[in-house]
């Protein structure tokens, strides 16, 4: 007879009405773990819509698919710890004149810090629907790597974790295509396999994220002047909130040739623009760096970086340096460094680490 070690393992899922989450539970179940659904409750504007991680019909099909899987299931009020570590480090960021990553907050602090502590009080493992792998190398030490499924890999947003969490942390839905994932949820009956994946920012009402800030933190949408790199004025910003490194519509001056965005400066509250030529850089640094295997490279180390979720990973030189920071030397000039974004380093299909893109 042959015993299911795996039984004696429970396995807390952070479900959120979606279908990979969902099919993270159903294939948790399929390999023998006792199986918990937990749905957090996050923060949302006041009389506006919900939070679209939990809205009421989210709520409502998670538990249909526990239902039907015959699990236990859980919602938890998380809404004023989000408020505090998510929303208010976006706020900030663009009050400082930076472009903010929530996503890589709320994983850092609220998924694989909180959420985890919790599912550790009730079990062993928290099993969440992203698109990546666990691995391990010789030594024993957990390795974080992209999922099979490129077009869906999530690993920049997760360069945080560490050896510890990682101890106690399962992706089942890493291992799949979004394709497949949706077919298995389909062939298992839950009711979720056509839903349509999330877009935007979990916690933006009505609008986009200026009109979010306007709402707010009207402090961040003071008017000022847009310059040249001359320091000749151009024209009038709305306010630094609604620009980004890189962005060439939208700025509301004339011009022979086509402007982009180059540098936002908070403390002059001056927007600099320029052409297209003096666009980029061939370097970065970034602090709050972390690295997966828990041990900072020693000297340099050739790596891919990505320096937003939608980029392409560029070569580069990464080095390491005291307190928490890095060196990036890519081997061309990148047109989209933003400060306040995650730079994420790669070695082949394994995530070394990452950090926050410095001003």
């Amino acid at each position: 007879m042959t015993i299911n070690k795996n039984a004696e393992k429970t396995v807390v899922v952070a479900m959120s009405g979606g279908v990979d989450s969902s099919v993270a539970a159903a294939l948790l179940l399929e390999e023998g773990y006792n199986v918990v659904g937990l749905m957090l409750r996050l923060w949302a504007e006041a009389g506006g819509s919900s939070n679209r991680c939990c809205t009421p019909d989210a709520v409502c099909d998670a538990r249909r698919v526990a239902n039907t899987l015959g699990i236990p299931f859980y919602v938890r009020d998380y809404k004023e710890t989000f408020r505090q570590t998510v929303v208010e480090y976006f706020i900030e960021g663009y009050a400082q004149g930076v472009t903010p990553n929530p996503c890589v907050m709320c994983n850092r602090e609220i998924r694989f810090n909180r959420l985890l502590k919790e599912a550790l009080s009730l079990g062993d493992y928290l099993a969440t629907g992203h698109y990546v792998r666990i691995g391990q190398d010789e030594q024993g030490r957990y390795q974080l790597l992209k999922g099979i499924d490129h077009s869906k890999d999530q690993s920049y947003v997760l360069y945080t974790l560490t050896q510890k969490r990682l101890a106690h942390v399962k992706f089942p839905v890493g291992h799949y295509s979004k394709t497949r994932i949706r077919q298995i949820a389909k062939d298992k009956n839950l009711p979720v396999f056509n839903r349509p994946d999330s877009q935007d920012l979990c916690f933006l009402g009505e609008g986009d994220y200026r009109d979010f800030l306007q709402r707010q933190a009207p402090q961040t949408m003071q008017q000022g002047n847009i310059i040249n790199s001359r320091g000749e004025v151009l024209g009038q910003h709305k306010g630094l909130a609604f620009y980004t490194i890189g962005q060439r519509k939208g700025l509301g001056i004339h011009s022979a040739e086509k402007m982009y965005v180059l540098d936002m400066d908070p403390a002059s509250n001056n927007l600099t623009v320029g052409p297209a030529e003096e666009l980029g850089q061939s370097e970065l640094h970034a602090h709050e760096v972390n690295y997966i295997s828990g041990e900072a490279p020693v000297g340099s180390l050739p790596v891919t970086a990505k320096i937003r979720y939608k980029s392409n990973e560029s070569e580069a030189i990464l080095t390491c340096l005291p307190d928490r920071r890095a060196h990036v030397a890519f081997s061309k000039p990148l047109r989209d460094i933003t400060p306040g974004q995650a730079v994420t380093f790669f070695q082949d299909e394994q995530v070394i680490g990452g950090g926050i893109i410095s001003k």
